[in-house]
């Protein structure tokens, strides 16, 4: 009852609602084209996974165009130039991994930490959505599940070689997640969607994905602590 009272007061016409939505709109498709271009990327990486990674990339294509109509619908033009900083710093880290071969790392970005922070995100988002946009999105984030599961499954059946490579990627980029929860903070608060949650919500789906994959609890704890403190 309470969320109903919330999404009763937010004003999805009024320009400053309109003024967030042009970059957290655009922040979601420019989200889902990284993971398009990472997943063919993988999918030269790992010819033995390349159809399942190339269906994975066209789904996150299908998704852009679901929030750009999004966007449409709500008469909002995305602030693009806006959202390619916003991924600049996880975009580059993932092309000098890729670049070095580093199937690991690149794993880590794309399938963990991009696809939870989407997650994340998305399930914060639904309940104070607009009809329109809240059908997109309950439908996107079932998906996404699945492409979160081809990391875990990758990375659970190579975990003793990829632990160290993970524990490094985990310290070079988680820190930049919460870099981009800041940054993106005022813009979600007017949609509706706090902070705390969003941070709670990619810890809870980061911790889980680590921990299918193999990491105990006690490494959890720890990886899921670099760069905290700046939240």
């Amino acid at each position: 009852m309470q969320q109903l009272v919330e999404i009763e007061k937010i004003d999805f016409q009024s320009e400053t609602y309109k003024d967030a939505y042009s970059r957290i709109n655009a922040i979601v498709i420019e989200g889902e084209q990284e993971a398009h271009e990472n997943y063919i990327t993988l999918g030269d990486m790992l010819p033995d996974s390349k159809d399942e990674l190339i269906r994975l990339s066209k789904m996150e294509n299908r998704h852009k165009k679901g929030f750009e109509a999004c966007g449409r619908n709500l008469d909002v033009t995305p602030d693009m130039q806006f959202a390619k900083e916003f991924f600049s710093g996880l975009h580059e880290n993932f092309q000098i991994a890729a670049s070095e071969g580093k199937v690991v790392t690149c794993l880590l970005i794309q399938s963990l930490i991009i696809e939870c922070f989407a997650i994340a995100a998305y399930n914060i988002y639904i309940p104070v959505a607009d009809e329109f946009a809240r059908k997109i999105t309950e439908g996107v984030v079932k998906e996404e599940y699945s492409h979160l599961n081809f990391g875990e499954e990758w990375l659970k059946a190579n975990f003793e070689e990829s632990k160290k490579e993970l524990e490094l990627a985990n310290r070079q980029n988680l820190p930049i997640v919460w870099q981009m929860l800041n940054q993106v903070a005022d813009d979600a608060k007017i949609l509706g969607m706090e902070k705390d949650a969003l941070v709670e919500d990619f810890m809870i789906q980061y911790g889980e994905a680590l921990s299918n994959i193999g990491f105990t609890t006690r490494d959890i704890m720890r990886l899921s602590a670099y760069g905290l403190a700046t939240v």
